[in-house]
């Protein structure tokens, strides 16, 4: 087989191209370098758009299968779970074994739990294949960014990486957006049916263009530190779920906060003393990617906490469609596009540290406009709020990214994006939990002090638990009485989101100022030997 000195990788011939593909012989990079990452993006939409679709299609799944409040819970959180636990190994596993072979089994294994999901007759078989879709998630997001970063050369992978950041963003309103359109004609399943020919079509494009590579050395798969970071990780993300539904002090969710540190710690030791470990956790003592990750946790908490609760606003306050309701949110996604794959110049221009530091403050400054909203606010308002967090977002997603997968050698091209998408979902996960639970206290305060006298207390406390469940209740009760509960959960709704608002603009500010501190000031693209010289 050929072997890149550019890349230090092992590039297999495509059943098209029996010829080997020398990269070091083409200074352009691969010659269907373009048609690659369109593929790339389009797998990126299908996973990110797999957890913001869902949250559009609750109330029709609550009418159709019944579940519980906690099967609710399960049936949005259970793909989150699975997938922030595998990622790391999953990278590991495309590293060792193949980027190309993993993506391609990862999108079976996803095709297979979407077509299971969209035909769930029960609350438990819907949750069982949305936490198979994760699995497949898993393989399928880190593969397609270390697959950008071997087909382009380096003086055009910073630009590549931008526009996949750009669609990572832009995902999570696709999502929405699509979901609203398929509501609109079709039942709930339809939102994970579309999966199954998109996979299909994707999967024959992938087999047909895209080369595959692996780590040269061929290092052992690190069979531990993969079981540790999958209990670590897995715990982490349920205690955060667990946080955000039964409350931060209870013992469950203490106990899982501290499982999760200690198989965290475990992991440490051990990739600290083995001879080949899958991360050296050393490499977070440099700046650049510990400062990347950090950034992209913080940013992508408030981004889907937002997506969260505006969904939800747009449906429940303002009584929108979920078509309506997803179409509010496409500003967010052509700004996402539009400015991403021009963030790079920017960096050029200022530097990583100034680029992070810019797009943090312009989020907040998203965030703070989003802050001062009233039920009978005009879209207009709501959309420069939109547009001016995915304008902060695209500014930095690719600075940040950059930051993480320059610190680490190109043979480990697969973990390095399985840890920027590794932080992107613990951020999630943690941002719809915290910010959730914020809206829910002011919630349930503002709503104490309007709810109807004569609603008897199980109504009441009904109402109360959110504000679905006010609008269920409602929906039982006479004219005038429906009335008013309608407009005090509205606006109690309201209250609760403008003040999860408030602290999603304290983080990005707080965000910011650690970045412009901490981060290296001159160093524009963190070098690849960083990684090497923390490695022991």
């Amino acid at each position: 087989m050929g072997r890149s000195r550019a890349f230090g990788l092992r590039l297999m011939p495509s059943p098209r191209d029996e010829s080997e593909i020398e990269i070091d012989e083409l200074p352009t990079g691969h010659p269907r370098k373009w048609q690659i990452l369109a593929i790339m993006c389009g797998c990126l939409i299908l996973v990110v758009a797999g957890v913001s679709s869902l949250n559009i299609a609750i109330p029709s799944i609550i009418n159709a299968l019944e579940p519980s409040q906690t099967e609710q819970l399960w049936i949005v959180d259970s793909y989150a779970l699975v997938f922030a636990g595998l990622l790391l190994p999953a990278g590991a596993i495309g590293d060792r074994y193949g980027r190309k072979g993993a993506l391609l089994v990862g999108l079976a294994i996803f095709t297979a739990g979407a077509l299971w999901a969209s035909y769930s007759d029960t609350p438990m078989a819907l949750i069982t294949a949305r936490g198979s879709m994760g699995v497949g998630a898993a393989l399928i997001m880190p593969a397609t960014l270390s697959i950008l970063t071997e087909v382009f050369p380096p003086h055009e992978r910073v630009k590549a990486i931008a526009v996949w950041s750009g669609f990572a963003g832009a995902g999570g309103a696709i999502g929405i957006i699509g979901g609203g359109l398929l509501l609109e004609q079709f039942w709930w399943g339809s939102i994970f049916f579309i999966n199954v020919p998109i996979a299909a079509i994707a999967f024959g494009l992938i087999s047909t263009l895209v080369p595959t590579s692996r780590d040269d050395e061929e290092r052992p798969l690190d069979l531990v530190g993969s079981l540790l970071s999958i209990a670590g990780l897995g715990a982490l993300v349920y205690a955060i779920i667990a946080g955000g539904e039964n409350g931060w002090a209870t013992g469950s969710t203490i106990g899982w906060f501290v499982a999760a540190a200690v198989f965290l710690a475990g992991w440490v030791m051990f990739e600290r003393t083995t001879t080949f470990p899958m991360l050296d956790p050393r490499l977070f003592r440099v700046r650049p990617f510990a400062l990347g990750s950090f950034t992209i946790s913080a940013a992508f908490a408030v981004m889907f906490g937002m997506f969260f609760l505006l969904t939800q606003f747009f449906q429940f306050t303002q009584g929108h469609s979920p078509l309506g309701a997803g179409l509010r949110n496409l500003p967010f996604a052509a700004t996402m596009v539009a400015i991403a794959p021009r963030s790079p110049n920017i960096a050029a221009k200022i530097g990583n540290r100034g680029a992070i530091t810019l797009g943090l403050v312009v989020q907040a400054v998203g965030f703070f406009v989003l802050s001062r909203l009233e039920p009978a606010t005009p879209y207009l308002i709501v959309a420069i709020g939109i547009v001016l967090i995915a304008g902060g977002m695209a500014v930095l997603m690719p600075a940040a990214t950059g930051a993480i997968l320059g610190s680490l050698p190109q043979s480990k091209a697969g973990v390095g994006s399985a840890v920027n998408d590794t932080t992107r979902e613990v951020g999630g996960a943690l941002g719809i939990a915290v910010l959730g639970t914020i809206m829910a206290g002011g919630y349930r305060s503002a709503l104490e002090t309007s709810i109807p006298r004569e609603l008897p207390e199980p109504l009441a406390e009904t109402a109360s638990d959110s504000v679905g469940g006010a609008f269920q209740v409602a929906a039982g009760l006479d004219g005038p009485e429906a009335l008013a509960l309608i407009q005090s959960a509205g606006d109690a709704f309201t209250d609760g989101m403008t003040l999860a608002f408030v602290v999603a603009t304290v983080v990005g500010l707080v965000a910011a100022a650690i970045i412009w501190i901490y981060y290296p000031a001159h160093s524009a693209k963190p070098a690849p030997v960083a990684a090497e010289s923390a490695r022991p």
